[in-house]
């Protein structure tokens, strides 16, 4: 699903060159749940980035269900992102008026869905996360742990291949965040791709396979049994 070839990533910061990732190497298959750790500054976050199509890569390959995306112009990126890829962040990036219901439905308006199909699809996403009896709440009125899983529902609104999720329970306590990771857990095996990054041991460890970014490069790559 997904292939990363000598990825190399060069940043410009004034008249300094930052170099973010070095001859990057990484495939990871289909519903494989996969844990991408690393310190600040190592690379983890550029490498995200460019799986997300967030960002292009300086030089190398990648090809995502063997389209070749490392040339793919902004618009095609978009697309990408927008059909094959759901994104969970730590700051959840929900719309604080709207309710739990109107915050999932929102990527299908821009996809040009009637009303109808959008709170179908809305409420059928909810239910999945369990919130069928949290659909008419806003932000405000959730738990931390509620609106990560309103934040989740809207990334798999589109039904994408593969779920991105970055330091997902970095704003919630221990217990709630292990309630998320459960849940990330329930949706790798009724079939999505999971790919977590994260810099916390204890959170790598609910992956199936942990890779290691240190410096720019892949220090180490290990399949495991997930607690």
């Amino acid at each position: 699903m997904i292939e990363l070839r000598r990825i190399e990533k060069l940043y410009l910061m004034g008249e300094e060159e930052v170099h973010a990732l070095h001859g990057v190497d990484l495939h990871i298959s289909r519903n494989e749940y996969v844990a991408i750790m690393g310190p600040s500054g190592s690379g983890k976050s550029t490498l995200m980035n460019i799986i997300g199509c967030l960002d292009t890569p300086t030089s190398g390959q990648y090809l995502l269900n063997g389209a070749d995306v490392s040339d793919m112009d902004a618009n095609e990126l978009a697309e990408v992102r927008n059909q094959q890829i759901g994104f969970v962040f730590q700051t959840f990036n929900l719309l604080p008026r709207s309710t739990a219901l109107s915050n999932v439905e929102l990527p299908l308006i821009y996809a040009g869905l009637s009303r109808r199909v959008r709170r179908q699809r809305a409420e059928e996403a909810l239910a999945r996360v369990g919130l069928a009896d949290r659909m008419r709440h806003r932000p405000s009125e959730l738990s931390g742990g509620q609106r990560q899983r309103v934040a989740i529902a809207r990334a798999l609104i589109n039904n994408p291949a593969i779920l991105l999720a970055d330091e997902p329970t970095g704003n919630l306590d221990s217990r709630t965040g292990e309630e998320i990771m459960a849940l990330f857990a329930a949706l790798q095996r009724e079939g999505n791709t999971v790919i977590l990054v994260t810099h916390e041991a204890d959170i790598a460890a609910h992956a199936h396979r942990v890779v290691r970014i240190l410096d720019g490069k892949i220090a180490s790559d290990e399949r495991r049994s997930a607690v």
